[in-house]
């Protein structure tokens, strides 16, 4: 079979038909496959979203150790996602289905190994929209308080967070070109984002912070007082803004040639946002003009206050419009992906009333139960919010513990099956196994990582909720493998009466 490795670029990749190569997989297709290669890269990007990742946890980043920590741990975290990313691809191109990673990880290891990669990736990409959401919620806060003074108090950003879900919901229930169509303009929208934030930073203030500072210092504000405690944790802001990008994967089963195209998606969304993230985040570091009263500034966003020390208010005005912009968009690509893992995962029936969640429209061919069940799930997890001020941060590790190791079991299980596993047309050929068991230790370590209390001392506030949110999903999971064992399963091959009348039994 002639293969194309993820180095090559003048041998051209072949084209399969894959709607027959999803039938081989074992489903009959019933979404529509609209999208793009260009479409498929950029919902990852939009998810991985450098505006959003990096400005809601900059304030985090200057906490936790600071400077230092946020450049060198974006440069350093940056290369063992690609890892994780090139590795993921890989096993993407041999199986490009809506279910991603839980189908993956079931035909490589079985029933349970899909059943938990599931769960752990939907706890995982409804805490993406929690945070993404959220973060969004912030932000408009702040432009509200520069303009109009609003007081961002949490009951009234959770209010702005609730109707932020609620557009995601209604623009995913039209066809997957919207979706394309937004996430495309998406990506142009951030690169020239970052272009105008950090050029306006860059020439508009009369004073910078030396390269010294900006490389070297490091800020502890945790109570903690291990600095490789501190540093360690700091590696959050880059860790939560590089993931989200499976949703390539989830999206495969609308993308044409997505055996490749999807492969190809999960990674270049990965290296475009490390080289734009580090120069966004170096571009507000060098902006700085009172570290202190950033971090303790009213709008309650540091990145805004950078903004107005160094350009005023109508200049910080303008900036914090491209920012909310961009991480509506990368909500918006969040909710899509969530919703196709629900369905997927509902199609197999393993969600409490999957009969439901699994509904495709049929003048819409979108699976419109699952997106309204992803943003409302999104909403219950945010909710502490209300009552934490550190409840943010918790929600960000929600989603690094939850599909962080969604990504690693895929990776692992095909290492473990050395020659049974056979290749798609795109593969990284030699490099296969020293990347993976890169991917897979580095999974490891960050996962034990998030799970561990952010601040100190360890009270009913400040205490890091994701260690418990991974626990009740993993409970959730095996009470509920119980209950639904016998019905939940991956097909094995599609063709025969039953299996058709049951896929009509999903349109609506």
């Amino acid at each position: 079979m002639s293969r194309t490795t993820w180095s090559s670029s003048t041998v051209p990749a072949p084209r399969q038909d894959e709607e027959q190569k999803l039938r081989e997989l074992g489903y009959q297709p019933v979404l529509a496959r609209r999208m793009g290669g260009f479409g498929n890269f950029a919902i990852s990007f939009s998810v991985i979203s450098i505006l959003s990742g990096c400005m809601t946890l900059y304030g985090f980043g200057m906490n936790t150790g600071g400077p230092a920590v946020m450049l060198w741990g974006w440069a350093g975290v940056g290369l063992f996602v690609l890892c994780v990313g090139l590795a993921l691809a890989e096993v993407t191109s041999a199986y490009p289905t809506s279910g991603a990673l839980y189908y993956m990880a079931d035909r490589l290891g079985g029933r349970r190994w899909g059943w938990y990669t599931g769960w752990l990736n939907l706890l995982g990409l409804l805490g993406a929209i929690a945070g993404i959401d959220y973060g969004a919620a912030l932000f408009t806060g702040a432009f509200l308080n520069l303009r109009f003074g609003f007081e961002p108090t949490p009951e009234k950003t959770f209010l702005i967070f609730l109707c932020i879900l609620l557009v995601h919901a209604l623009l995913n229930l039209f066809n997957v070109r919207l979706v394309s169509l937004l996430n495309s303009i998406s990506v142009w929208w951030h690169l020239a984002g970052v272009a105008v934030i950090v050029g306006a930073l860059a020439i508009v203030p009369d004073h910078h912070q030396s390269i010294g500072d900006v490389l070297s210092r490091y800020e502890n504000g945790t109570g903690w007082d291990n600095p490789l405690y501190v540093t360690a944790i700091g590696l959050l802001l880059a860790q939560y803004t590089f993931s989200g990008y499976d949703a390539s994967a989830h999206l495969s089963e609308e993308t044409s040639n997505a055996s490749v195209t999807a492969a190809r998606g999960i990674v270049r969304a990965i290296w475009a946002s490390w080289l734009a993230g580090f120069v966004l985040l170096a571009g507000l570091t060098f902006a700085i003009q009172d570290y202190a009263g950033t971090l303790g500034t009213e709008t309650g966003v540091p990145p805004a206050q950078i903004m107005i020390d160094a350009l005023g208010e109508s200049g910080a005005t303008a900036l914090l419009l491209i920012v909310i912009v961009a991480q509506l968009f990368c909500g918006n690509a969040e909710t899509a992906a969530a919703s196709r893992m629900v369905f997927a995962f509902s199609r197999d029936n393993a969600l409490p009333g999957s009969a439901l969640w699994r509904k495709v429209s049929s003048r819409t061919q979108v699976p419109v139960p699952a997106v309204w069940l992803s943003v409302g799930l999104a909403a219950l997890i945010a909710l502490p919010s209300l009552y934490s001020a550190t409840a943010y941060t918790a929600v960000t590790a929600i989603n690094v513990i939850g599909i962080t190791p969604a990504y690693a079991i895929p990776i692992f299980l095909r290492l473990r099956a050395g020659d049974r596993f056979r290749p798609g047309p795109w593969n990284l050929g030699r490099w296969s196994r020293p990347i993976g068991w890169i991917a897979v230790v580095w999974v490891a370590f960050v996962t034990v990582l998030f799970c561990l209390p952010q601040a100190s001392p360890v009270t009913a506030s400040s205490m890091n909720y994701a260690s418990i949110a991974l626990a009740v999903v993993l409970v959730l999971a095996t009470v509920w493998w119980f209950v639904a064992r016998r019905s939940y399963s991956t097909p094995q091959a599609y063709g025969s009466d039953r299996e058709q009348a049951e896929v009509a039994e999903g349109i609506v």
